[in-house]
């Protein structure tokens, strides 16, 4: 049942991706891109990482779309169909883009077992081990703030930087 509900959740994970790209109005898009999320924290739920779904409903398909869904509010988007990058020639260098970067990915994880990549993750026992000694929100945390803190901290910038300009951007036109 796991299984099905696995390859139910990554058909509307799919479907929703192409639904944000493909969608002219900007609020329809936004809605295609919570359900993508939902789909995703739904995989989360399968795979037993019930606080990485609830912090993927509550931050990104709750806080972040609720600022995003202010944003084109704000901009006031959505009235002016264009013919853009999504038609032609840009929708055949976006998908040859989508392949070459899921061709690589399969590559790098196909040899799971010697593959310099993957060799730091401790695997299903270890991640059992790992969650009975800090449990599922230090096992999270402490990489997040140690090995990852530069990432980490630059996401945070990079979504400062991004509310900021579209502020800017919607005070010059008020």
């Amino acid at each position: 049942m796991a299984d099905i509900l696995f390859f139910i959740f990554a058909a509307m994970a799919i479907g929703g991706g192409f639904g944000v790209v493909l969608q002219k109005n900007p609020v329809g898009s936004l809605l295609f891109m919570v359900g993508t999320l939902a789909s995703v924290a739904g995989i989360y739920v399968l795979l037993d990482a019930h606080f990485l779904a609830a912090i993927q409903v509550m931050v990104y398909a709750g806080a972040i779309m609720v600022l995003f869904l202010f944003v084109i509010m704000l901009l006031n988007l959505g009235h002016d169909y264009r013919d853009d990058i999504k038609s032609g020639l840009g929708l055949f260098a976006a998908f040859a883009v989508t392949g070459a970067i899921a061709g690589l990915l399969a590559r790098q994880l196909r040899g799971a077992g010697d593959n310099p990549l993957l060799a730091h993750f401790p695997g299903p026992e270890g991640m059992e081990q790992l969650l009975a000694e800090q449990g599922a929100i230090g096992a999270i945390a402490r990489p997040l703030f140690t090995d990852y803190v530069v990432a980490f901290e630059l996401t945070g910038i990079l979504l400062l930087v991004a509310l900021v300009g579209a502020v800017a951007i919607a005070k010059r036109r008020v």
